[in-house]
């Protein structure tokens, strides 16, 4: 089968064209590093992902606090870490680092705080 990608991992966003049989890549052509074939290859794969979201705080000067994962997660379990992150009410004072969701569905990535939030 051929699928062409585009490729996220560096700014030139190249159109790699792969072909390949189930998740075994035959050729790869149309990148201009070789970071658009190991994409295409981890695409095919076992496709990840980060997410970078918000997290409500009480008592805060803001009510919000931004939050990303550690690692990138099997882009499947996308919905299941939202629906966790969504239900997390942290308290002020937080601060950059902080652990908000430790080893998030067994999947060894974390949810951490990326903005200082002092109280209110």
């Amino acid at each position: 089968m051929k699928r062409t990608f585009t490729c996220i991992v560096c700014p030139n966003g190249c159109e790699v064209e792969a072909e390949y049989e189930g998740t075994q890549v035959l050729s790869v052509t149309g990148n201009l590093c070789p970071k658009g074939k190991t994409y295409v290859t981890q695409e095919l794969a076992d496709p990840r992902r980060t997410i970078a979201s918000s997290v409500r705080v009480q008592g805060g000067e803001l009510p919000l606090v931004s939050v990303r994962l550690t690692s990138a997660i099997p882009k499947a379990r996308i919905f299941d870490v939202m629906e966790i992150i969504n239900r997390q009410v942290i308290t002020a004072p937080v601060h950059i680092g902080d652990v908000v969701v430790k080893n998030i569905l067994g999947l060894d990535s974390d949810v951490i705080v990326t903005k200082n939030i002092e109280k209110a």
